[in-house]
């Protein structure tokens, strides 16, 4: 593709965002890219460095962040109001067709929404963005993940047995031995569901409680969390949380990510001590991360993430 092209696309793109957070009167932020505290979550590493200067600068290992969305969240304790991001993130081994180590991610937090709300906001985006690039965009259909599993695997993800898990694999060339629920649950997603997904866009609810990472736990149904995603196709794009407000429960999420961490034998990140000390102020809300580089192969229907990035890892 023409170098400036390809430039041409991604400015128009940001341009657009800032435009519909503009109109939304969404406030624009900007939070550092070093952190005192790294991801606890066990699926994510995270990439590290050293400051040398004086002590009175705090610790010396910082984190290149793998989202804003922990400073997001003390600038809402202070009572920035709704707020975006358009923010340049880190995660390591995380290379290919989708991923690039360093990437660009959309965040932004809606004050007294919740999960189905702030839905209607993405698809509100993702519309807007559409039309900036003469693209056809239908409406998404939206499943729980529950619905999501019994239309497309034929099972209740949320009252399957792990044998029956462990039976819509056997024809992939998996080692399922050691597995927990949740691995096989995302490995049907990733190998069984998503290639059925084809050009259809999906707003998935209402994930097992035991991925709810920073969501709240549904009052409704104790089995799920308040989180959802938005599939374009097979690409997951964008990631959101009903967010959850509660320090203590929080701290033992991050606590049982730290403990699976240990066992794995991965790096051991410091807790964000800043994050669990805001949460009580916090409005109650809900915020999505979306990927940008993702959302742009979509709009522009490139294959591949170097399509869209002028200095791919490899040549960074």
């Amino acid at each position: 593709m023409n170098l400036r092209r390809q430039l041409q696309q991604r400015a128009r793109l940001l341009g657009g965002i800032r435009q519909f957070f503009a109109e939304h009167e969404v406030l624009e932020v900007c939070t550092p890219i070093l952190s005192q505290a790294g991801n606890s979550d066990p699926n994510i590493d995270s990439f590290s460095t050293s400051y040398r200067g004086p002590t009175s600068g705090g610790p010396a290992q910082r984190w290149l962040r793998t989202s804003p969305e922990f400073f997001h969240k003390r600038l809402l304790a202070g009572g920035s109001g709704d707020i975006f991001e358009i923010a340049a993130v880190f995660r390591d081994g995380e290379c290919g067709t989708r991923h690039n180590p360093e990437f660009t991610l959309l965040e932004w937090y809606r004050v007294g929404f919740d999960q189905h709300r702030l839905m209607d906001e993405v698809e509100a985006l993702l519309q807007f963005a559409a039309a900036l690039f003469d693209r056809p965009c239908s409406i998404c259909q939206r499943l729980s993940y529950q619905q999501l599993f019994q239309t497309y695997a034929g099972i209740d993800a949320l009252s399957a047995s792990m044998a029956e898990l462990r039976a819509l694999l056997k024809d992939y060339s998996i080692e399922l031995s050691g597995l927990g629920r949740d691995d096989l649950l995302d490995l049907i997603r990733t190998h069984l569901i998503e290639p059925q997904l084809h050009d259809q866009n999906l707003l998935v609810y209402d994930f097992p409680a035991s991925q709810a990472a920073l969501a709240r736990i549904s009052v409704v149904d104790a089995r799920v969390a308040e989180r959802f995603e938005l599939y374009l196709g097979p690409r997951e794009i964008a990631n959101g949380y009903h967010e959850l407000l509660d320090a203590d429960e929080q701290r033992r999420r991050f606590e049982a990510d730290l403990a699976m961490r240990r066992a794995r034998g991965s790096v051991l990140p410091a807790l964000d001590e800043n994050l669990l000390a805001a949460l009580p102020q916090m409005p109650p809300c809900a915020g999505v991360a979306m990927g940008v580089d993702r959302l742009l192969q979509w709009l522009i229907g490139a294959e591949r993430i170097d399509a869209v990035l002028a200095f791919p890892f490899a040549k960074a």
